[in-house]
């Protein structure tokens, strides 16, 4: 076995470019590589004592350590020369209350052996559908032909995407892994007044704040229940008293207070969990109208949507005020949203209150 600590990041496709810009910042100096074979995953070096880190990372759904077996099956690693170091990996992961093990064929007779085995090891309990502490198993992706097994063991109980602030839902909540590669996507700056329309539960604004500091901080709503949902939220993230939520439409004036505003961001309903499919062309035009209102010249606006064609024509229909400047495509449980980054273009947004 190679010496050392090796990492795995997984991640919703298409995000690999904001996943290497938060780990370079994170963790500057490690570097990552493509996995082969996968196009959700990034494979980091041999580092040390970097579990802390990687358990910071927000653009990720989940952080491994990948342990590597010079074995034909994995039979072998029953082995008393291997099984203590799998389970010395899980005893560094803090508090899981039970294991598992997720590989094809984990009901065969040697999985249920070997998560035993680690059961009795680590005193952690064999749990195969719901366990904490989460164990993948597969050929080593770079055995170049040669017998070879690795053993990946998640860092955390929880998959990092699965927030603790999350202690209100809604039906048609962004994933925050996506909402925090909006926010690294919009360049975040101390001094940014930020409002989110149409804010739902709050996630677009509370990973705003959880990224780093901001002037101002408002979040609007026309649903009560999402605005109350919103500010459990944020209140549990740590943010009480850093944000303001106004329950009311974005054509009204009450969440206008404190701008006009350097980023806006949106994740207007896409049709099948909220909202209607058929407003939805009115509704982004009326985001991308009402937005241009309350922008500061130069303003940064970021859109969520899965509703691509109705988004492109309204960016055409509005080049006169937004120009794009990235367009992110995300897969993420049979949808595929794009996160929309446009830019204040012509100068004519509303006067900075004095």
């Amino acid at each position: 076995m190679r010496r050392g600590y090796r990492f795995e990041l997984l991640y919703l496709p298409g995000l690999t470019d904001v996943v290497r810009a938060e780990v370079a910042e994170v963790l500057p100096g490690v570097r990552l590589a493509a996995v082969p074979g996968r196009e959700d995953s990034l494979a980091g070096g041999t580092v040390r004592d970097v579990a802390g880190e990687l358990r910071r990372l927000r653009t990720v759904v989940a952080a491994f350590q990948v342990l590597t077996f010079p074995v034909p099956r994995p039979r072998s690693l029953l082995s008393g020369e291997y099984l203590p170091h799998i389970a010395e990996a899980i005893r560094a992961v803090p508090g899981p209350r039970s294991l598992r093990i997720e590989a094809a064929g984990r009901d065969s007779t040697v999985l249920r052996t070997l998560a035993g085995q680690l059961a009795q090891a680590t005193g952690l309990p064999h749990d195969p559908e719901d366990g904490e502490c989460v164990l993948r198993l597969r050929r080593t992706p770079d055995a170049a032909g040669s017998d070879g097994w690795d053993v990946l063991v998640r860092l955390s109980p929880r998959p990092l995407s699965a927030r603790p602030w999350r202690v209100r839902g809604h039906p048609a909540a962004a994933n925050a892994t996506v909402a925090a590669a909006l926010v690294r996507l919009t360049g975040p700056r101390p001094g940014d007044r930020v409002a989110n329309l149409m804010c739902g539960s709050g996630t677009l604004l509370i990973e705003r704040l959880l990224a780093g500091p901001a002037a101002v901080a408002v979040g609007v709503d026309s649903d009560p229940d999402a605005v109350a949902a919103a500010e459990a939220n944020a209140a549990a993230a740590g943010l009480r008293g850093r944000t303001r939520w106004c329950t009311g439409d974005v054509e009204g004036d009450g969440w206008l207070d404190g701008g006009p505003f350097d980023v806006l961001l949106a994740d207007p309903p896409w049709g099948d969990k909220a909202g209607r499919h058929d407003r939805n062309e009115d509704l982004h035009a009326g985001l991308l109208s009402r937005a241009a209102d309350a922008a500061a010249p130069g303003a940064r606006l970021a859109v969520l949507t899965h509703e691509v064609k109705i988004m492109n024509r309204c960016i055409v229909r509005f080049r006169g005020s937004w120009e794009r400047v990235s367009e992110t495509r995300v897969y993420h449980k049979g949808h595929h949203p794009r996160i929309y980054v446009l830019r204040r273009c012509d100068g004519t947004g509303a006067e900075r209150a004095r």
